[in-house]
């Protein structure tokens, strides 16, 4: 059974300890503000980028480079419908480039303004283009040390890019997850039957993502009308077997968990970090990951989904978290 330890060190003050407004302010608007002014030398500083990720697919992202170069370099990955531009993933972005990072934040399939790059739609197997794109990124970017980071579903991705990372010739000295996806499954139906809020927001996120997607691609004609589709059950019973090359919704959930043996040849020394009250990941998941002595897993009390504000600041112990275990 994986190792999981506990730690209590990190608690919020009393208002910030309900793990749905940690989840919220992960992403919230309030926190905007905050975040970039903190980060706008880290802002003015990027250049937007498209990479060759092979067999024709184009994923884009934004490098920050420090003056001095042959830095480390972090690749951090958005969670679903989020990008490169996200709140939270913009913080963590500053929060490495202060101490000593470069940075790309890399924008998955369909994410951010990228819907016009490739036909075809975004689903979570599309690993080997997320792969490939690391390793672009790690031929055509200077650097002395190579990591990698995502939270939620992209912290399923990165760990999953780390396990395939030897084959495909990518050197990570470290990979960090923050709340990542574990079991699909368990999350689709924590979705459809937990807080109503939590639903909405997937929902029109995915909605708005597809319809920028059928104004693109008008041949998608079953992207027209998604008002058809209630809960995003029914869309994934639906685009599954027509978009994923699986048969079934629940073939190409299991697809991408990361329970059971899908971390057991890790070769990466990886880190997730997870919350005991996530609403969205179970951390009761946690002991069916595969152990090795490459994963090691922190949990805490507090933080919610990909939360862990710290104070009215809106500063995140995730990311003291990942700038520690990166320069460790």
């Amino acid at each position: 059974m994986v190792e999981i330890a506990v730690n209590n060190s990190f608690r919020p003050p009393l208002f910030f300890r309900n793990p749905h407004i940690q989840s919220v302010l992960a992403s919230i608007k309030l926190r905007r503000p905050f975040v970039l002014f903190r980060a706008r030398r880290l802002i003015s500083q990027s250049s937007h980028c498209i990479l060759d990720c092979g067999k024709g697919v184009r994923l884009e992202g934004k490098y920050t480079a420090r003056e001095k170069g042959g830095n480390d370099l972090a690749v951090l990955i958005h969670g679903w419908e989020g990008s490169s531009d996200s709140v939270y993933l913009i913080s963590a972005a500053d929060y490495l480039f202060r101490k000593g990072f470069d940075v790309f934040r890399l924008n998955l399939r369909d994410h951010g303004n990228s819907h016009r790059l490739n036909r075809g739609l975004f689903h979570s197997c599309r690993i080997d283009e997320t792969v490939g794109a690391v390793r672009a990124v790690q031929n055509r970017f200077p650097h002395r040390k190579l990591f990698l980071a995502g939270f939620s579903l992209g912290g399923n991705f990165a760990l999953r890019i780390a396990v395939r990372a030897p084959a495909a010739g990518i050197r990570p000295a470290k990979v960090m997850a923050v709340s990542p996806l574990l079991d699909p499954q368990k999350t689709m139906q924590i979705l459809e039957n937990g807080p109503s809020f939590y639903h909405h927001y997937f929902m029109k996120k995915w909605r708005r993502s597809l319809q920028k997607k059928y104004r693109l691609f008008p041949e998608f004609t079953e992207l027209k009308d998604l008002s058809r589709f209630p809960t995003l059950g029914s869309m994934t019973e639906f685009f599954a077997p027509r978009h994923t090359g699986f048969s079934t919704a629940e073939a190409y959930l299991r697809a991408y968990s990361i329970c059971g043996n899908a971390l057991e040849n890790l070769q990466v020394p990886s880190r997730i970090l997870i919350s005991a009250d996530d609403p969205i990941i179970p951390a009761a998941d946690l002991p069916r990951l595969a152990s090795g002595r490459n994963l090691t897993i922190e949990q805490t009390s507090y933080g919610g989904h990909t939360g862990f504000i710290r104070n009215f600041r809106f500063q995140s112990y995730a990311e003291e978290c990942m700038a520690r275990f990166f320069l460790s």
